[in-house]
């Protein structure tokens, strides 16, 4: 049986399926991080000012500071986000915080670039004067990356790594954390990836991220944040990499696996779709591909993902082909863009799959007063206990 009919049943679904929710202390870690990377989306519009100021949720985190903002341009292999310091009584962090798309139709767009050969940083030759001290003790055999998110952290690490490295070094008692939504989740794993090399052993939670690479490469992400040590009952931290996704979000199985792509692991799944979660609605996943989370909606969808990906990849063909059935049975122009439309799985389709992108703990993405104007008078989520009334 699956979550989605679970929902449906008074059992809770923790109890009625094999699977492990997480602890209150991480839903609200993770609600926490949805509100960070929220305020992301005020670079490159009203913007965040010093010592942190902006249009959206910075006055809940009273303690940050910010130490830069960057908006590398308007293409969509660019990135934008900020850096702050958290200081006590918060937690001790150098936030990187990195946005996504405001377009959904922009998302598929760079989703549809061809992968490329991976190579872990520094690379050879080295390209920076520090690379002798990075933490070279594994390589990604056989690794093929995202061009698109590649050609981004490129892009953002000559903004931000002179910066960081600099706060690294004044504070290091800080635990450098990323956080990212959407195409700002896949960038920041690339950019968690070259942190570890460098010894940072950053925190990573992202949020509707998309599939980065092909399946070596999901491997090595995997060996790089995996810390058994912290698998343990009571879960309360799945590890240093937290990968966030939702129920009925397509982005977290896009780009396609026929394209060469693949998951990884440390999954946290909310599987409700509306807003907001509570604690029983969120659980722990196992291994890259548990179908009981995220790529449980991709296998219902019978082969129907499949032939889409193959037919995106020739979809000049197909439409030169239904151009020209037009032509004989004298069909319409908008019947032929109906049929290439409805090409696509029902998972893709509809207003449903925007919301569900941006439905991470709130309505992630709207740079006004306390996120989206329906929760201005909700207050945070609440991890209520299952069988516990709410607080």
């Amino acid at each position: 049986m699956r979550p989605s009919t679970l929902l449906a049943l008074s059992v809770p679904i923790h109890l009625a399926l094999a699977i492990t929710p997480i602890t209150p202390a991480l839903f609200l870690d993770l609600e926490e991080y949805s509100r960070i990377v929220d305020i992301a989306y005020c670079v490159g519009i009203t913007g965040i000012s010093e010592p942190f100021d902006c249009s959206s949720r910075c006055a809940e985190f009273p303690t940050f500071e910010l130490v830069k903002t960057w908006h590398t341009g308007v293409l969509l292999s660019d990135s934008c986000g900020y850096i702050a310091l958290s200081h006590p009584p918060a937690p001790k962090r150098i936030i990187l915080s990195f946005r996504g798309t405001y377009s959904i139709a922009n998302t598929f767009a760079d989703l549809s670039t061809i992968p490329q050969k991976y190579e872990p940083y520094p690379g050879s030759p080295p390209d920076d004067q520090d690379s002798q001290t990075l933490h070279l003790d594994s390589r990604c055999t056989n690794c093929t990356v995202h061009a698109g998110f590649l050609r981004s952290w490129r892009n953002t690490r000559e903004s931000i790594l002179p910066v960081l490295k600099k706060a690294v070094a004044d504070h290091p008692d800080y635990q450098v954390a990323l956080v990212g939504h959407s195409l700002g989740g896949a960038v920041a794993s690339l950019a968690a990836l070259e942190f570890v090399s460098r010894g940072w052993q950053p925190l990573v939670t992202t949020f509707g991220e998309p599939r980065v690479g092909n399946a070596a490469l999901s491997k090595y992400i995997n060996d790089r944040f995996t810390d058994e040590s912290s698998r343990t009952v009571p879960y309360d931290r799945p590890g240093r990499y937290r990968r966030v996704t939702h129920k009925s979000d397509p982005v977290p199985l896009l780009p396609p696996g026929e394209w060469g792509f693949a998951m990884h692991g440390s999954e946290i799944f909310i599987g409700k779709e509306a807003l907001s979660p509570e604690l029983e609605d969120i659980w722990l996943c196992e291994g890259d591909r548990d179908p009981q989370c995220i790529a449980g909606e991709e296998d219902e969808d019978g082969g129907e993902s499949a032939l889409w990906g193959t037919e995106w990849m020739k979809e000049k063909e197909r439409q030169a082909l239904l151009q020209r059935r037009s032509v004989d049975e004298g069909t319409e122009e908008d019947h032929v863009e109906t049929e290439i439309m409805w090409g696509i799985p029902k998972r893709f389709r509809g207003w449903q799959l925007f919301w569900a992108h941006r439905d991470y703990f709130w309505r992630i993405g709207l740079c006004i007063p306390g996120g989206d104007p329906k929760n201005w008078f909700g207050g945070h989520p609440q991890p209520n206990e299952p069988g516990k009334p709410d607080l």
